[in-house]
């Protein structure tokens, strides 16, 4: 089954970590990525750039309206995106327990529909 897991974490909380504390965050999801691709079941991980360079398109009285801004405004905005295979949600929640995000803000996990 594909999962898609959405790593949300506080941007300002994150603009305020030193260089060493930024680093240290980095090593941590790299060894998160090296994992789930030793383990067979990455199949997309990217890391987004911050919501303020966010576009969104939404419908306001029968017409389209463009904005440059996130579509929420939120305290955790979603920093990065993966979708793993796994055989079940049990193994999907024991990944998302070693993703650094959990640590750090909030991971949802999504199932991803079969077409």
């Amino acid at each position: 089954m594909r999962y898609m897991f959405f790593a949300y974490t506080n941007e300002t909380s994150w603009a305020n970590l030193s260089v060493p504390e930024r680093e240290v965050s980095v090593q941590k999801f790299g060894a998160f990525i090296k994992e789930v691709e030793q383990r067979g079941v990455k199949e997309v991980n990217a890391r987004l750039q911050p919501s303020t360079t966010a576009t969104t398109v939404h419908g306001h009285d029968g017409k389209l309206v463009v904005d440059n801004a996130p579509y929420a405004e939120t305290k955790e905005q979603i920093a990065a995106v993966y979708i793993l295979n796994c055989k079940d949600m049990d193994e999907a929640i024991e990944f998302a327990k070693m993703l650094p995000a959990s640590q750090m803000g909030v991971v949802e996990i999504r199932a991803i529909a079969d077409s």
